[in-house]
């Protein structure tokens, strides 16, 4: 198991950087990115604390896709160029940020806690003292930032980097020394945690902070490290100590992550209730903006914990569920194998329309069609994946009244023994951009990370008639307006299908994209997506375009915009 790290020549090369400007931020933004997507299934395999849930790998790695992502949109904003290129400060705070949005689980929350410690030293200065100060505020930070630190985790690896060139020199030599410190340390924490000697692993947090420090280290010197060597599989717990958790285990059945908008001083308040209610408490962020990460059992009183603080937003909760079970079966009916074999993967979507339900069933998915005023409820959706008879199934709802159903439907279908993973799609056209890089033949975990990446970049614009006169966020409109909603907001109000159309893809596109997905119902007036292909082709040229027909049941008009 040993993972020595290798000598370095501490002589600095010519070729070597002296400062991180912000293309080399961008360089490492998009290095870390990618060491973690490639080395996501180990981390994930040896992923035994603080919840063997197998998935710190994952988390890591859409944390820094979030935080690479939000370094792109600054360059490609407009002006980015000439005395308006960004510089270090720009990009840093960018990757912090983008990070610290969409953090996931305890170790990318921590990762994002991190990278605001880095990025607000780094944007005073960007050369070897300053990455060393950078990377010792970032290991304190996060530190603080854990109500219960631990030993023989990411934080014992960050504050080792951070040890290892505190005496600061030159860009290259202070992310070599980091390096080192932090591998040297990662081999070291079995013995600081017991769950990790037990298992026979590294702590796979920490693992996953030696890819990032890595990426850094290639970026400033052009040459990777050493690879580490291959982690063995975990070894079985001895009977009596598993920590297992969920209803009938010792640990807590739900973590529960969001974004807050709070206080300083709501926000102390907040850590002292939530750590009272559950563990692995987690509180990142500052200036107003905070991420919020903690196990517990009752997830209702952790969210209205949040409510009583501030304002939470993209509210995110996972039940631990325990191994799967068999799947049950009564005594009359014939035996699994006499029935037909499960299939490994399936699909199931909730559909407006019966064309693109059709649509989307000839591409695989086991479909549900909804119609209008009569939404599927939870028994609806938890029969559709039962006759899609997999043993996993990606849920997609296509619709946000549906999540809670969805969520109860997921949840049940768990307790028969199906894996199921529910991606938060809200409209269709996210689950038809989900659909489109569905790759059964590849792991479960990663087919959802790139469906739910897929639906993530995918925003969305309905166009309906108002039945009445209301009230909306765009102003009053009365019976048989046309409404124009983006990610469900009403935006736009018309009195031609068309024109309002054209404006709302005017609005969405101000934003940037590559691919407009259009959803036409035969109730849309004739010619309606000749049109609007046109009207982009002709506006937009590197955009490309893509029509769909709903037939009935469905709204007029579906847009997505990737």
């Amino acid at each position: 198991m040993s993972r020595a790290p290798q000598p370095f020549d501490h002589a600095v090369r010519s070729d070597e950087r002296l400062v991180l400007d912000a293309e080399a931020v961008r360089a490492w933004s998009a290095r870390t990115a990618e060491a973690l997507g490639r080395e996501r299934a180990a981390i994930d395999a040896i992923n035994v604390f603080p919840v063997a849930d197998g998935d710190t790998g994952t988390n890591l790695y859409l944390t820094a896709d979030a935080a690479h992502r939000a370094v792109e949109a600054v360059f490609a904003a407009p002006g980015a160029t000439g005395d308006r290129a960004p510089d270090t400060a720009d990009a840093v705070r960018a990757m912090a940020h983008g990070a610290l949005l969409e953090a996931r689980g305890n170790s990318g929350t921590i990762l994002s806690q991190l990278l605001r410690g880095m990025a607000g030293v780094l944007a005073e200065g960007a050369d070897g003292d300053h990455l060393a100060r950078a990377l010792a505020t970032a290991a304190s930070s996060a530190r603080a930032a854990v109500a219960h630190p631990e030993e023989g985790t990411i934080l014992t690896v960050a504050a080792a980097a951070a040890t290892g060139c505190r005496d600061g020199g030159a860009l290259p030599d202070v992310a070599r020394r980091a390096y080192e410190g932090a591998r040297t340390a990662l081999e070291a924490t079995p013995g600081q945690l017991a769950v990790l000697g037990a298992a026979g692993v590294v702590d796979a947090g920490g693992q996953g902070l030696v890819a990032v420090l890595g990426a850094l280290l290639e970026t400033v010197t052009g040459t990777a490290p050493e690879a580490l060597p291959p982690s063995p599989a975990p070894a079985p717990p001895a009977a009596g100590t598993t920590e297992s958790c969920g209803p009938g285990g010792e640990g807590p059945g739900y973590e529960v992550l969001y974004l807050l908008e709070a206080e300083d001083a709501a926000v102390e308040l907040l850590k002292a209730r939530l750590d009272a209610l559950g563990d692995s408490l987690v509180v990142v962020g500052g200036d107003g903006l905070w991420n919020v990460h903690v196990h517990v059992d009752d997830a209702g009183a952790a969210v209205e914990a949040g409510i009583e603080a501030g304002r939470p937003h993209r509210i995110r909760v996972t039940h631990f569920a325990a191994a799967p079970a068999p799947e049950p079966h009564r005594a009359d009916e014939a035996p699994a194998h006499a029935r037909g074999e499960r299939a490994h993967r399936a699909v199931v979507a909730v559909l407006p329309g019966e064309g693109l339900a059709g649509l989307c069933a000839e591409a695989g998915a086991t479909t549900v069609q909804a119609r209008p005023g009569e939404p599927p409820a939870g028994d609806d959706l938890l029969a559709a994946v039962r006759r899609a008879h997999a043993r996993e199934v990606v849920l997609l709802p296509n619709d946000t009244d549906l999540r809670a159903a969805a969520a109860t439907a997921a949840e049940r279908a768990r307790a028969e023994g199906i894996r199921v993973a529910l991606i938060p799609t809200r409209a269709a056209v996210q689950g038809i951009a989900a659909l489109a890089v569905h790759e059964p033949d590849r792991s479960f975990d990663e087919d959802v990370v790139a469906m739910t990446a897929a639906a993530g970049a995918t925003r969305y614009a309905e166009l309906a008639v108002a039945e009445r006169q209301s009230f909306t966020s765009a102003g009053v409109c009365q019976a048989g307006d046309v409404l124009g909603l983006i990610e469900g907001d009403v935006a736009v109000i018309g009195q031609d299908l068309t024109d309002t159309a054209r404006t709302v893809l005017d609005r969405m596109l101000q934003a940037g994209g590559e691919l407009v997905t259009l959803v036409v119902a035969d109730s849309a007036p004739p010619g309606l997506a000749a049109t609007l292909e046109t009207h982009v082709r002709r506006g937009y040229l590197a955009v490309d375009t893509v029509t769909y027909h709903a037939g009935e049941g469905a709204p007029p008009l579906l847009i997505g915009v990737e």
